[in-house]
This record gives structure tokens, C-alpha cells and sequence, in this order.
């Protein structure tokens, strides 16, 4: 039996902000699920919850997109990660990547800065992999029903991208199963509620069931 809990961003954020660091001083926290989800909604809005409390500034944000060499490196740009982000921040130093252009079809010249921050937000599909799972803070795996997720993608991309969209899901499908990342998160988060809430400040985590992970968060709203 699957229950939806709804829980407040700013709870989550003070919560999060009292787990260890395990990348440097930093903690990961990776938005992963498949997508047309709301992985970036979440993100979003997690890392506004961080900013807006006392002392708080906002944390940075990579986006996996931006790291894939177009549509056949959907899980092989790990490498840009690792080497441009998550090694220099466990290190202690800043790090930076270049953001792919999907018009250009190419890596734009100029380095994106990543601080060393308190937290580090990696949002995207396999952000939550096995290989960096003993360094993160936080797993969020996000889910909606298929069809929404499709009619999303399309609605924002457009119709051309179909059949590259088809074979990307085809490989979400595989990876998730492989990975069981779904059953490893700390949080599984329903990107699609039915449940009344005030979805700029609340999300609605979804408990039990076969997609629940380890729940590292007890409470509702707070």
C-alpha cells in the first residue's frame, strides 16, 4: 500500500542541512527519475527552500543535460561529472563544466563555475546512480505516470524529437531497472499528485509501496 504524505521544502531543507557532508564538505543531493517527471520543479524549488532560510544562499544546480553530448551519451557523460564537478568539490575546490547547446550540438566555450557550497544539487536522469550513492546526502527519485511524462516532453520540445524520445525512455526503463535506484532513494516523490497542496512550498512524497526506498525523513508538513 502506497501512501501520499505531504511535506513541506523548508523542513526538508533544514533536515538536509543537518545530514553529514559525504563529497568534501559538500552535500549531494541528486534529483534523479525519468523524464517529463518534475525533477527540475523539484530541484528548484528545494534549492529556493535552502536560500530562503536564515543565513541561507542559494545552492548550485547541475543540470545532467547540459552535460550530455547529445542524445546517444544519455548515461556515458558521467565521466564529465566526476571530472569537472564532483572530484574537484571532494577535493575541497571549486569546479566548473561546459554546457552543451542542443541547437548548436555543441559545448559552449564558456566554463560554468561551481562553488563549494553546503549543498550541491545534481539533478537529471541517473543523478542518483549506484556509483555515487555512498557520497550522497540525499537520493530523490522522482515519478509520474508515462503518458503525462510524454505529453510534458512534447509540449516542451516539441513533436520532432518523438522517436529520440521513445528509444531515451527505452533506456530510463532499463537503467532504473538495473540500478533499482527507485528502491534506494530516500525519498520517492509523486511529480504528478492528485493530493490538494500548495505546490510551491509542499511536495507530496509518496510512502510504501514497491517505488518507496529507505525512508531517511520522517514527518509531514513542518
Amino acid at each position: 500500500m502506497t501512501v501520499a504524505v505531504v511535506e513541506a521544502y523548508a523542513g526538508l531543507a533544514r533536515r538536509l542541512l543537518a545530514r553529514p557532508a559525504r563529497l568534501g564538505r559538500t552535500r549531494l543531493v541528486a534529483v534523479d527519475g525519468p523524464s517529463g517527471a518534475g525533477k527540475s520543479v523539484f530541484a528548484t524549488r528545494l534549492a529556493d527552500a535552502l536560500a530562503a532560510l536564515p543565513g541561507g544562499a542559494p545552492p548550485p544546480v547541475v543540470h545532467t543535460d547540459d552535460l550530455l553530448d547529445g542524445w546517444d551519451d544519455q548515461f556515458t557523460f558521467w565521466h564529465r561529472l566526476e571530472e569537472c564537478v564532483l572530484a574537484p568539490l571532494r577535493a575541497g575546490r571549486p569546479g566548473a563544466y561546459h554546457r552543451y547547446s542542443w541547437v548548436r550540438r555543441a559545448f559552449l566555450p564558456r566554463a560554468v563555475p561551481v562553488p563549494v557550497a553546503p549543498v550541491l544539487l545534481v539533478e537529471g536522469v541517473s543523478a542518483a546512480r549506484a556509483a555515487v550513492r555512498p557520497e550522497l546526502s540525499l537520493a530523490v527519485y522522482v515519478t509520474a505516470p508515462a503518458r503525462l511524462r510524454l505529453s510534458r516532453a512534447l509540449r516542451r520540445d516539441g513533436p520532432a524529437i518523438l522517436p529520440e524520445l521513445r528509444r531515451w525512455h527505452a533506456g530510463e526503463r532499463e537503467h532504473f531497472a538495473a540500478d533499482a535506484t527507485a528502491a534506494h532513494a530516500d525519498l520517492v516523490v509523486d511529480g504528478a499528485p492528485a493530493l490538494p497542496h500548495d505546490a510551491r512550498h509542499y511536495f507530496v512524497q509518496r510512502v510504501g509501496g514497491a517505488t518507496s526506498g529507505a525512508l531517511a525523513w520522517p514527518g509531514t508538513a513542518g
